[in-house]
């Protein structure tokens, strides 16, 4: 996981060995971790990037492409909510579980979820987040799935 001033980030392999070296995303797969969750927090988002529904439907087009993975469906995005929790969320299945997201208009925040059987690169998709919807900063969390 990236480490640098703008990013907090750790990775929390509940069972993994402790001496394990190999990446992350090489610890998913048959005899390893069921999956892996990775969580993304981008804080002080571009305010009109989380606002548009087809900028975020792209978000997920190209994130899927970039860690190769395979949509199922179209992706859903839902403006709602009041106040605090207004903003939109955003569902969409791939072959190997899900990504989701929520868009927090109050403090231009957005809370990314990416969960996967197939293993992915936990590193490129924080960055990536944060490229994508101009966050100034950004904290993720990997666990890997037993």
């Amino acid at each position: 996981m990236s480490t640098s001033a703008s990013s907090e980030s750790s990775i929390l392999p509940s069972d993994a060995p402790a001496a394990a070296i190999q990446p992350v995303q090489d610890m998913v797969g048959s005899g390893k971790a069921w999956g892996l969750c990775t969580a993304v927090d981008l804080h002080d988002c571009h305010p009109d990037l989380i606002r548009d529904a087809n900028h975020i439907k792209r978000y997920v087009v190209e994130l899927c492409a970039l860690i190769g993975m395979k949509r199922y469906g179209e992706c859903q995005v839902v403006n709602f909510g009041e106040g605090r929790v207004a903003g939109y969320s955003m569902v969409q299945l791939i072959s190997t579980s899900l990504i989701s997201g929520h868009f927090a208009n109050e403090t231009n925040h957005a809370y990314l979820d990416i969960f996967s059987c197939k293993g992915y690169d936990p590193t490129v998709v924080e960055s990536f987040s944060k490229e994508f919807f101009g966050a100034r900063r950004s904290v993720a969390t990997a666990t890997l799935r037993y």
